[in-house]
């Protein structure tokens, strides 16, 4: 039987952006869509965006900024303490 993950941690999210995109130099490549394992990027038509509760549900991994090469994706790791904290139990 597969444990629930909730039931195991609690996850408190980050309060500040730490993941902005700039649209301008974003070319629809598509590999932020690819990389991503918490699925927080979307595409409509021509537009890649970052869902809204990235910061509830994002890793903090930084694989959608490392496979950029438009350079679209300006990632910083949140300062200490800002970021997402696992809380066990």
């Amino acid at each position: 039987m597969k444990p629930d993950i909730d039931a195991l941690v609690t996850r408190i999210p980050g309060s500040v952006d730490f993941i902005q995109l700039d649209s301008a130099k974003c070319n629809q490549c598509g590999r932020c869509l690819v990389v991503c394992t918490m699925n927080l990027w979307r595409k409509r038509g021509n537009k890649v965006f970052l869902a809204n509760d990235y910061k509830s549900r994002c890793l903090e991994c930084g694989a959608c900024y490392q496979v950029c090469e438009a350079d679209a994706i300006d990632f910083h790791y949140p300062s200490g303490g800002k970021g997402v904290v696992y809380e066990r139990g």
